[in-house]
């Protein structure tokens, strides 16, 4: 069997990698240099969330295969319910951490086209996690899920209690 930390790191190559890699790298290709942002010398302050979500998406994979000994792939899930790190402040904050990678990656490249990009990826993990993540760590991890959710918010981070 394959340990935990090997299986998350290919889920991070495919998953993360194609969100924050390949799909943007698609988007400008095909761009022209319309929709720019134009932001001049301030683009660089795109690295700032760019790199805040990189490091925030490696520490939610560590997470995942350390303490919940899974991935964070929904076929290969975690064992044990994992509210440490960054899930003590947010519920999902590998979905927040990718989504202020992308903002990250579209000021970095004065892209609009990444902002909308951005918002859709928003809007995609929110539908997933209210249709079936949210449910199915209801049934996995019953009330221990539950007193979790009830503590912690579901994408503003807030102070751990």
């Amino acid at each position: 069997m394959i340990c935990p930390a090997v299986r998350t790191a290919v889920f991070a190559i495919v998953a993360p990698g194609t969100v924050l890699g390949y799909v943007p790298y698609l988007l400008l290709s095909g761009r022209g240099g319309a929709g720019s942002l134009e932001l001049g010398p301030w683009r660089w302050a795109g690295l700032l969330p760019l790199a805040l979500g990189g490091a925030g998406i490696v520490w939610c994979f560590r997470d995942f295969a350390v303490v919940g000994r899974g991935t964070p792939a929904p076929i290969d899930p975690p064992r044990q319910l994992v509210a440490t790190g960054l899930f003590r402040w947010v519920r999902n904050p590998i979905y927040v951490a990718l989504v202020l990678a992308l903002v990250g990656e579209a000021i970095v490249f004065q892209a609009t086209v990444l902002l909308l990009y951005s918002a859709a990826v928003f809007v995609a993990c929110h539908l997933f996690v209210v249709l079936y993540e949210e449910p199915a760590l209801r049934r996995r991890f019953g009330e221990s899920y539950e007193r979790y959710r009830r503590t912690v918010a579901r994408w503003l981070p807030r102070r751990p209690r």
